[in-house]
């Protein structure tokens, strides 16, 4: 593989930013479509995919999480385009006979340990979550990831059927740069990093 053009990177990380504020501009079901098949490529432990994602795309469907958000969310999350629930499932290793097929019975690894299917789908669902923003900054996207919200309503509000659980919001759409803070400062390698 070759590094990325410049602006590519641009794109994806040291110009891209969180948003709050958004355009009157709608995202077509296609494109969230595009959005999730990006995602579902990057990598997962044993591939087990156990991100789940509620794209909340009308008026209704934001009206239902609201009760469960903070206050200083509610305005920004009526206002963007798209709201993503992301979340995982706690129950993921059902699928993995047919997601990681090559190691028999990796189902019951999981079935017959509460903790390690727990923690896995946790990380890994996080992990998803991370690529469903990087895929959405590369198809022209723009994002607001944010907590500051009850999982327990959420999940009492839309996992109560499935079982899911959710992690964190992504606000999606096209930002409006002009109300943007400016950009917060970020760590030096030294102070973050080892280099053994």
């Amino acid at each position: 593989m070759n590094p990325l053009d410049q602006t590519v990177l641009q794109q994806l990380f040291t110009h891209a930013r969180t948003h709050s504020n958004w355009q009157d501009r709608g995202i077509a079901a296609d494109t969230l479509r595009q959005l999730y098949q990006l995602t579902a490529m990057g990598p997962t432990s044993m591939n087990a995919q156990p991100g789940r994602f509620v794209f909340l795309t009308t008026p209704a469907a934001k009206q239902q999480l609201l009760p469960a958000l903070a206050e200083g969310n509610r305005e920004k999350t009526r206002a963007a385009p798209v709201t993503v629930i992301v979340a995982h499932d706690p129950a993921f290793y059902r699928h993995l006979p047919e997601l990681f097929p090559h190691m028999e019975g990796v189902d019951k690894m999981f079935a017959d340990n509460e903790e390690l299917a727990q923690s896995t789908a946790f990380r890994n669902g996080t992990l998803q979550g991370a690529w469903l923003i990087m895929a959405a900054r590369a198809l022209g996207l723009d994002c607001g990831p944010m907590s500051g919200f009850d999982n327990g309503k959420t999940d009492e509000i839309f996992f109560t059927e499935n079982g899911w659980k959710s992690n964190f919001l992504v606000n999606l759409g096209y930002g409006d740069s002009q109300k943007l803070h400016p950009r917060g400062k970020r760590l030096e390698f030294e102070e973050a990093c080892l280099l053994l």
